[in-house]
């Protein structure tokens, strides 16, 4: 693909891409989905917390009403 380099390792395995900046401007919307599933990927094995306690903390916060 035309603006993507990847970086591999001694055995030729892909281990990181790079990226054209200018590449980017064209596929906004689709970079933020896919980072949006990298960074929820990698929060797969936090605690989950329940949503009315993440809303009680907030209001005692003072973030929302």
């Amino acid at each position: 693909m035309k603006g993507v380099s990847y970086i591999t390792d001694e055995h030729n395995r892909k281990k990181a891409v790079v990226i054209d900046l200018k590449l980017l401007e064209h596929y906004d919307e689709g970079i933020e989905d896919l980072l949006d599933g990298i960074i929820a990927e990698s929060r797969e094995h936090e605690e989950k917390v329940p949503l009315d306690k993440v809303i009680k903390g907030l209001k005692k916060a003072g973030k929302i009403k």
